[in-house]
């Protein structure tokens, strides 16, 4: 006797596994004029994956059913809230990429599109020793942004 199998599944993502297989992620290039040497890694990888977690895509350095690549940007301080002694008692780190966003089996899909990610800090603290912390923070921002974006289409 036959019997129906009822699955649910609450990441998001409206993939329809028949026809998509498979997603290639490039590396981001950090192009920004201030470079953490660390973020273009842990971007790429942070795309990665996010997809690997809450897909069956299978994640290729090129020529998938999808694609996504891109690069950084913009990595800039900025001070933002200013103390009595008119100093900037907090900086502001944000993190701008640009993402294309390719869909070879439905290419209506497909876009290009900005994404900016920032984080606050107090500016007693250097750069130095928050800087990781906050661009772990921001990447999983981003990448869950793309990921809404591209196959959530939230």
């Amino acid at each position: 006797m036959p019997s129906c199998l009822i699955s649910y599944r609450f990441n998001g993502a409206s993939i329809d596994y028949s026809k998509t297989q498979s997603i290639a992620i490039s590396d981001f290039p950090n192009n920004a004029a201030l470079v953490n040497p660390n973020l273009s890694n842990a971007l790429s990888e942070g795309i990665r994956d996010i997809f690997s977690r809450q897909t069956r895509l299978q994640i290729l350095p090129r020529n998938g059913d999808m694609e996504l690549e891109g690069e950084i940007t913009d990595y800039s301080l900025t001070p933002m809230a200013i103390s009595a002694d008119s100093y900037a008692a907090e900086t502001k780190l944000t993190v701008t990429i640009r993402v294309r966003f390719t869909n070879n089996k439905a290419p209506e899909e497909s876009f290009e599109k900005t994404y900016s990610a920032f984080q606050t800090f107090n500016s007693s603290r250097l750069l130095t020793e928050v800087q990781d912390e906050l661009c772990t923070a921001m990447v999983t921002e981003l990448a869950e942004s793309i990921y809404n974006d591209t196959v959530a289409r939230w």
